[in-house]
């Protein structure tokens, strides 16, 4: 089995930025697909952002693209997603997933973290 455990998250405001760490213990593989995936009160849970094994290979949501980064350290079984410029709009718990295969549905995930609430104020 897989742990995943979310931080960094907290209240700021537009405009300021937060880096988010997931990090992994139990069985893991640094072969593992990681994904970042975040859900607002009432709303489905959507795609953030991806990124494959070796870390080499990353793919983010338009709505993030351009002010998100994700990356991984594979020594240190973490991975991260760097947020600037956040909107209200990025408001949400935010999640961390590992999926055997590349993809961005919530579906291909088979582990998650509890979560990260990260409130943007305008």
């Amino acid at each position: 089995q897989v742990q995943l455990v979310e931080s960094g998250g907290g209240l700021v405001q537009a405009g300021d930025s937060l880096r988010l760490s997931c990090a992994a213990s139990g069985r893991t593989f640094s072969r593992d697909t990681m994904g970042w995936f975040r859900q607002a009160p009432g709303k489905e849970r959507e795609f953030v952002a991806v990124i494959s094994w070796s870390g080499g290979t990353t793919y983010l949501a338009d709505s993030v693209k351009g002010r998100f980064t994700i990356s991984r350290d594979n020594t240190k079984n973490t991975m991260y997603l760097q947020m600037n410029s956040l909107k209200p709009e990025d408001t949400a718990v935010y999640y961390c997933a590992r999926s055997k295969t590349w993809g961005w549905r919530a579906n291909e995930y088979d582990y998650w973290g509890q979560g990260t609430q990260v409130t943007v104020s305008s």
